[in-house]
């Protein structure tokens, strides 16, 4: 069994391979001063990077957890998402309001994709 851990950190591993998945932790925006919609292009950039260094790409989603701070920017984060995800490949999804880590994260997202 063999386990690859790309940025490995002290607390977590932001990026895990095993067995032909790739797990990915929670994703943020690192600049939070932006809106909804910023906050979730660069976390989408982000989630499109470390998939890269994993040798997966977004049309190999398998799932996609979201957390929005206020599930009434639902719609603006799903116009982002929707120019973003490759119609043909949709992952199961499932997208809640939650508390997040600081009052200027408006969205997180946790996907887990094929190699």
């Amino acid at each position: 069994m063999t386990i690859n851990r790309i940025e490995n950190g002290t607390r977590f591993c932001r990026v895990l391979t095993h067995n032909g998945t790739v797990y990915l932790a929670g994703m943020t925006a690192d600049d939070t001063s932006g809106d909804v919609v910023q906050q979730t292009r660069d976390t989408l950039a982000k989630i499109d990077h470390f998939l890269g260094l994993a040798g997966s790409d977004r049309s190999k989603l398998l799932s996609a957890t979201i957390w929005l701070r206020d599930i009434a920017d639902f719609d603006r984060m799903n116009g982002v998402w929707d120019d973003w995800i490759d119609r043909s490949a949709m992952p199961v999804r499932a997208t809640v309001e939650g508390r997040l880590a600081g009052d200027a994260y408006r969205v997180e997202i946790m996907v887990i994709a094929a190699l």
